[in-house]
């Protein structure tokens, strides 16, 4: 990891298209401004990690699921004898 001091206003370049500038400290914190080119997303990493976690817990199959989904479909219909 690289660690750098920066001072508002001062700026952080990460390849050719993106920059970082810090614009205030705050207590406890940082703000900052990132200018990235259209299609590079740019997430804070909680929100990915929640949404990570949302996306495993939805996909875990609780012990009655399949039971829940056969009472949602409608029954079996039996061919006629013939």
């Amino acid at each position: 990891m690289l660690v750098l001091t920066r001072k508002p206003g001062e700026q952080i370049m990460i390849g050719d298209g993106i920059v970082i500038t810090v614009l205030e400290g705050r207590g406890d914190g940082v703000r900052i401004g990132i200018e990235a080119p259209r299609g590079v997303p740019i997430q804070r990493r909680e929100v990915i990690e929640a949404i990570a976690a949302a996306n495993l817990a939805a996909a875990e199959a609780g012990p009655d699921a399949e039971d829940a989904l056969r009472g949602l479909m409608p029954p079996r219909a039996t061919p006629a004898d013939g």
